[in-house]
């Protein structure tokens, strides 16, 4: 990278504000006051992002007279929930190709569960007036190099032949800079009907709101210390008070769970993401993008970037940073030389954007499993349910881990409840220095297969054979 280049690039993030735009709203509710007495409750829900405030949501819908209470160590959605790129997708399995290595005799099943997922989404958002720029656009998938393009096209023809490629449209050169114009794309898969683009801390506002309308007992700043049984339920100690409950739904994600045991099968990744200002009518018409698809490219070290509701651009991905240790500090959510790399590929993506400034830039912790999609389980006898593991797919999947922790809590067998992906475990991370060994090894090899057309040496191909890998 020429010196003058960088300085070029890095100027457009000289006024970048270090927070996320989502978050950065006039809108912004007041926090609910801390829990400073003791509750009891029928259930009580340990997280106040989408995971958790989807399962108070539908527990009330599915019993209004069930006690609910939701209890949030600060705000709701100022963690993964709000800082997200906005990508709300149908696929529970982080992808049809990650859901179709592992699940293959039930892919039919999982693909036709998500776009009911996703169904019930957009109806929730109607049914209780949540204004979050709900867009069903669809997503994108761009190849910027010829080895990319024709793994497009085979796995297009792939889909097809098992029956899988409804609503998919393979797009050559020409189809996709038809659709959005960029040098670098030289063919595209557009999944229709399977993604939606939203505002994700409006979404997780609205989500409050409608929880609160419906009964649900929400306190913020009310961390959650420790859990354990208190007669024929449990108690959660906080630093004010404690909640007794029946039952007890974890929607952590990826800070430690108050189940020791399941703290193995999450890392934390740390992902980072660009807001431009917003584009003129001249700007906006010089990459056309009139059918406001979110797109993400084909690499192994990939980008997303999608449009906000005002005409800005996100951009984000590329480095999935790995703390040593697996720690979630504040510290690692802001990283100028991330920042300073995004800017450099997304001014190569639209050459004719120079000169468009960065607004604002930010940094956030994403909770990752060995296979890349959500796993669940149990514990206490069946009275604590929890769900995590989205691995950065989290939006539209979480709604489906509420349903199915409520179902486990039910003690229910359900649809969800048999499924392979809700039974089975990923396996877990190993302990240090052996975990950021391993994750240095696989990101420095899915860099150089990057650079050597895709081609996965034989520390990758070990991992694919075990199940196992890292997704920046």
């Amino acid at each position: 990278m020429a010196p003058s280049a960088m300085n070029q690039w890095t100027r457009s993030l000289s006024e970048a504000q270090p927070v996320p735009y989502w978050l950065d709203d006039p809108g912004r509710p007041r926090p609910e006051p801390a829990l400073t007495t003791s509750e009891t409750c029928d259930l009580l829900v340990v997280g106040g992002g989408y995971s958790g405030l989807w399962t108070a949501l539908i527990a009330k819908e599915r019993d209004p007279q069930r006690d609910v209470v939701l209890v949030e160590g600060r705000e709701v959605g100022w963690a993964a929930s709000g800082r997200n790129g906005g990508f709300c997708a149908a696929s529970l399995t982080h992808g049809l190709p990650n859901g179709l290595a592992r699940w293959p005799g039930e892919i039919h099943k999982l693909q036709e569960l998500g776009i009911r997922n996703l169904d019930a989404i957009e109806a929730s958002l109607a049914r209780h007036g949540i204004d979050c720029d709900f867009e069903r656009t669809g997503e994108i998938d761009v190849a910027t190099e010829t080895y990319q393009a024709w793994e497009l096209r085979d796995w297009h023809e792939e889909m097809a032949r098992r029956d899988l490629a409804d609503g998919v449209e393979f797009l050559d050169a020409d189809a996709v800079r038809e659709q959005v114009n960029s040098p670098t794309f030289q063919a595209g898969l557009w999944d229709r009907r399977g993604v939606a683009m939203l505002h994700p801390a409006r979404l997780v506002w609205g989500l409050k709101r409608a929880c609160r309308q419906l009964g649900v007992r929400v306190y913020e700043h009310t961390p959650a210390l420790a859990l354990k049984p208190y007669g024929a339920g449990l108690a959660v100690r906080t630093p004010y008070g404690q909640v007794r409950a029946r039952q007890v739904a974890l929607g952590t994600n990826v800070f430690p769970s108050l189940l020791r045991r399941v703290r193995s099968y999450t890392i934390p990744v740390y992902d980072y993401a660009l807001m431009t200002e917003p584009l003129t009518a001249g700007q906006l018409a010089s990459i056309g993008w009139k059918n406001r698809q979110g797109l993400a490219d084909s690499a192994n070290q990939f980008h997303y970037f999608r449009l906000s509701a005002d005409h800005r651009i996100l951009w984000g991905g590329y480095d999935a940073v790995y703390p040593y240790g697996g720690r979630v500090r504040a510290e690692y959510d802001d990283r100028p030389e991330t920042y300073a790399k995004l800017a450099g590929h997304f001014f190569t993506c639209f050459p004719q954007l120079e000169g468009v400034r960065f607004t604002h830039a930010w940094g956030g912790a994403i909770d990752t499993c060995s296979r890349f999609s959500p796993f669940f389980g149990t514990a206490h006898q069946g009275k604590v349910a929890y769900a995590a593991g989205y691995t950065g797919l989290g939006v539209g999947a979480t709604r489906f881990g509420a349903e199915v922790m409520l179902d486990l809590l039910a003690g229910e067998r359900t649809e969800r409840t048999e499924l392979e992906m809700v039974r089975r475990k990923p396996l877990p991370f190993p302990p240090e220095p052996l975990a950021w060994t391993g994750i240095a090894l696989t990101k420095w090899s899915l860099a150089r297969a990057d650079a050597h057309g895709g081609r996965r040496n034989l520390w990758l191909r070990t991992m694919d054979r075990l199940g196992l890998g890292f997704d920046s």
